[in-house]
């Protein structure tokens, strides 16, 4: 990988349509999203109500927020400089004790997880903001990012202070703001607004950044239900047909992301007139998919921890919301790269949806196999098509 230096700004990564490699510095600060993946995961699966699903949403989000502001920030600089790598390193301590205080956000743990959420975005966007000073390009961009994100940081701290309904309320307008501001450019009064044309970035590289992370969520579904195996005392015939139902689900939403379209994407990403605006387009995409994910894992716990058990309607109802939203957020990746939505998805989705009934009347290992053989099936038919897509033009 080479950088070029600004003076005394943070050097920039390459970006000319090359291919810049994913540092270990990069590697090493996802690793702790495999945690924090985890214990949303763990939130979910113990309070499967709509209260649960709301907090698990928003924490979410804050998660995601947390990791894409600073994706962005070593796709434009450097990781392996000192000073990049150092603030990285610090963002991760933070996300550590963020994630560590999932479980309880909405109870005692509610300031631990808004202080250290807030101590990344504000810190680590501060201190780019003063490493550029005022004559480098991205200069104007990052104090407006500053500015809507010392906005938001009020009303997660704010939150942190109140209960229940108005701590979720107060906290779902501070990832409003973290959300929407930059489809409109970060604007504000006299700051002005960032042009996506403005956010050059390296197709290739920000594409392998999200691909990672889908990557650890679906690393944490498979090491779930190896814990579970392992925690299990009698590996009978009901178990291991549980492991292997799980398994060949995760294994289906693993090939119809990674086996079908990955390299397209980067190529409709590097081939961009407006590279920015497609990157941040794929980052609101990637925030479903593995919302989709999370909820796929507490349907694969379910499955492996009570196979015998007969499906309640919340059970059902995580069950088949799971892989819907799982195909929607692929339906709407795709429908960037290819400039066309798959039949497959919109089916599926409908599937998903038509056989919440169907399994609140059957045991859960047998819901196990009826999900997961739908995916099977859409990623059989989307093979089939794939060849029909990349001949569309992009």
């Amino acid at each position: 990988m080479e950088s070029h230096k600004t003076g005394s700004h943070p050097p920039l990564r390459r970006r000319d349509g090359h291919h810049a490699r994913v540092t270990f510095e990069e590697l090493f600060f996802d690793l702790v999203y495999v945690f924090a993946v985890t214990q949303l995961s763990h939130k979910l699966l113990h309070d499967l109500t709509l209260a649960g699903v709301i907090e698990t949403l928003i924490l979410w989000f804050a998660v995601w927020l947390g990791w894409q502001y600073t994706c962005w920030v070593t796709i434009w600089f450097d990781p392996e400089t000192p000073r990049i790598r150092g603030m990285l390193f610090g963002a991760m301590l933070f996300a550590l004790v963020m994630s560590s205080s999932i479980g309880d956000a909405f109870g005692d743990h509610g300031l631990v997880f808004a202080g250290s959420y807030a101590a990344i975005q504000v810190g680590r966007t501060a201190y780019i903001a003063y490493e550029l000073g005022s004559s480098h390009p991205l200069s104007a961009n990052y104090r407006r990012m500053l500015g809507w994100l010392m906005i938001s940081a009020c009303f997660w701290l704010a939150g942190a202070f109140t209960e229940h309904w108005i701590r979720a309320s107060l906290w779902v307008f501070a990832v409003l703001c973290e959300y929407i501001s930059p489809m409109f450019g970060f604007a504000l009064p006299i700051l002005g607004r960032s042009r996506t044309s403005d956010w050059t970035i390296e197709g290739g590289h920000l594409a392998e950044r999200c691909q990672l992370f889908v990557i650890v969520a679906l690393g944490e579904t498979l090491l779930a239900t190896g814990a579970m195996l392992a925690e299990t005392d009698t590996w009978d015939i009901i178990i291991m047909s549980a492991v292997l139902a799980t398994f060949l689900g995760t294994l289906a939403m693993w090939w119809l992301y990674f086996g079908i379209s990955i390299k397209d994407a980067t190529r409709t990403i590097t081939k961009s007139d407006d590279p920015g605006c497609i990157g941040a387009y794929l980052h609101y995409v990637h925030a479903i998919l593995i919302v989709g994910i999370i909820a796929a894992a507490v349907g694969n716990d379910l499955v492996m921890s009570h196979p015998n058990d007969g499906v309640k309607v919340a059970y059902a109802l995580v069950l088949s919301a799971g892989p819907a939203i799982y195909l929607i957020g692929s339906s709407i990746y795709k429908g960037v790269v290819y400039r066309t939505v798959p039949y497959s998805h919109i089916i599926g989705g409908i599937v998903f949806v038509a056989l919440i009934p169907v399994l609140a009347q059957v045991h859960l290992i047998a819901a196990g196999w009826i999900t997961s053989g739908v995916l099977l099936a859409i990623g059989f038919w989307e093979r089939r098509v794939h060849g029909h897509l990349r001949s569309q033009p992009q």
